[in-house]
């Protein structure tokens, strides 16, 4: 549960922390007090889309902290995102004056997807105008769908590759015609540069052999050259060299240095031998192959002709050829219709399986939702009435499922339940609302918010119904934390815990404040909260019996 909520310099809050417990507490204050602030402050630390508008007119930036008890539900999210494991879990976010934000997680970086994924598992707010989304087929889907523990996703999936599938079959019919004439110059070209077979290396292959073949007698002659000059001339530098060594021996034995001499031209004359071989072979080898010149010349120029004809460099051939081939193949896969066929039918037979499964879940669900909700319409002036959870069967497949799901109410006993946008009035569709909000906050589908916010959504209602909202929250309370912006000293009344928000003048600016109340404090809020600013002995008294009729 939130434990902490720090603010600083946020709107017209310039320094503010406030400590809640378990049960249920309630915000009042005037209008314009800041109690909307601490809402929106929180959301921010839950990853909402920030402003610099929040930040605090002078001030570098707005700071919001949001301490919680860990859930266990986080653990493996926070090992996996690296962040530590605590037994509390604190989320931080701060927006400068240029509306550049940063947010972090129990003190490391963090995004602000992560902060709202953290958030699911954390807090779920129902603002005052929750009504609206009992008129959104989505929203009406996904509330059922949260009861059911349907997760939307897989079957969005398996929607989205039926839909693939069938697009790339109607592509293929569609231009069945056209694939066919591609393929067929694919085919036609790879038939061509097939005939020459180029390799992947041939090119600088063919070319340094062509050099070789075409200055062969140069070659030749060089090699004979520098053979006769090495060892095989009159005046060869082997024999030079033997000479030399020859001339050291005759007086070495005078002069130790000679040794190191003698040493150095023997190894000489080793290599002189080494280079006599090697050019002696060569000789042996290679002899003028006009033959295989021509051949070359031959092959050279069908790789010449083929690059032009195609506007390629000649090393090219070889990717151009791989690459028309996996063209093709791509266009064999997309002309085969059959093919094609079988994949749109088993994506289908895919979303038909995971659609089935969510229709068997909402079923399961809807006549739960329906009774309680109905439970809950009797006690907020709804007396008699029933509420339904109706599946209506679609005529063409939808990424959702098989069915939509409409809510449908009689508003008194005897009456038909008609769909609610039909039958609904405002006021009715707010305590409708109100309703489901404390009826599905009541039933967690297993890994939801251990922390629930209405904000206003008691707004529109009194009298009797206001003392039943009040009564429910608190039964809420007793197994869930909840926090309730309200406007209604009967909700207040059965709140646990009592904080004020106000506002007041210091200096030139306006800052507000948030100071939990008891005791006498408490009575005057309430009191202020039934009959204005002017307290009177009757306003008080009223205040009074509320507070211990609730404390009962």
């Amino acid at each position: 549960m939130l434990r902490r909520l720090s603010l600083r310099d946020v709107v017209i809050v310039e320094r503010l922390e406030i400590e809640l417990d378990a049960g249920f507490s309630v915000l009042t204050g005037e209008t314009g007090a800041g109690k909307s602030i601490l809402i929106d402050a929180l959301q921010l630390a839950l990853g909402a889309r920030g402003d610099a508008a929040l930040v605090r007119e002078g001030a570098p930036r707005a700071e919001v902290a949001a301490e919680f008890d860990a859930p266990p539900a986080l653990a493996a999210w926070l090992d996996e995102a690296g962040f530590a494991a605590e037994p509390t879990l604190l989320l931080r976010r701060t927006i400068d004056a240029q509306g550049k934000s940063r947010a972090w997680v129990n003190g490391s970086p963090a995004t602000v997807a992560q902060l709202r994924e953290a958030a699911e598992h954390l807090v779920d707010i129902h603002g005052q105008h929750a009504w609206q989304s009992l008129t959104r087929p989505a929203a009406v889907r996904a509330l059922l769908d949260a009861q059911a523990g349907v997760d939307a996703r897989p079957l969005a999936a398996r929607w989205q590759a039926w839909r693939q599938a069938l697009a790339a079959l109607h592509g293929a019919r569609a231009q069945r015609d056209t694939l066919e004439r591609e393929r067929e110059r694919l085919a036609w070209q790879i038939g061509e540069v097939d005939k020459l077979a180029p390799g992947d290396h041939e090119w600088d292959e063919l070319n340094a052999e062509h050099q070789r073949l075409a200055h062969g007698q140069a070659l030749l002659d060089g090699a004979r050259a520098a053979l006769d000059a090495v060892s095989e001339g009159e005046l060869s530098a082997d024999a030079l060299v033997s000479r030399a060594i020859d001339a050291i021996d005759e007086v070495q034995r005078y002069d130790a240095a000679f040794a190191g001499i003698t040493e150095v031209l023997r190894g000489a004359q080793a290599q002189l031998e080494d280079a006599a071989h090697t050019l002696g072979a060569y000789l042996a080898r290679r002899e003028p192959d006009p033959e295989r010149l021509a051949e070359l010349d031959t092959r050279l120029s069908e790789w010449v002709s083929l690059a032009r004809r195609y506007r390629r460099q000649a090393p090219e051939l070889p990717a151009l050829l791989a690459g028309w081939k996996a063209e093709l193949a791509a266009l064999d896969a997309a002309a085969d219709l059959d093919q094609l066929e079988r994949a749109a039918a088993e994506a289908e037979r895919g979303w038909r399986d995971e659609a089935k499964k969510s229709s068997r879940a909402r079923a399961k669900a809807a006549p739960k939702l329906a009774a309680a909700v109905t439970q809950a319409m009797q006690q907020l002036g709804m007396a008699g009435g029933r509420f339904e959870v109706a599946l209506v069967p679609q005529d063409e497949p939808q990424a959702f499922g098989l069915e939509s799901v409409e809510l449908r109410v009689a508003g008194h006993a005897g009456s038909t339940p008609r769909a609610i946008t039909k039958v609904a009035s405002g006021g009715e569709l707010s305590r409708l609302a109100l309703a489901i909000a404390v009826t599905t906050a009541a039933t967690p589908s297993g890994e939801g918010a251990q922390t629930l916010i209405f904000d206003e959504i008691d707004a529109g209602v009194g009298g009797a119904v206001a003392d039943s909202v009040g009564r429910l929250m608190k039964q809420l309370g007793g197994t869930t934390q909840v926090l309730a912006v309200t406007h209604l000293a009967q909700v207040a009344a059965c709140a646990d815990h009592h904080f004020v928000v106000a506002k007041a003048l210091q200096g030139a600016a306006t800052v507000s404040d948030v100071q939990p109340v008891s005791g006498e404090a408490r009575v005057a809020e309430v009191a202020r909260m039934l009959g204005g600013e002017r307290l009177t002995s009757t306003s008080r008294a009223h205040a009074e019996a509320m507070l211990a009729g609730n404390a009962r």
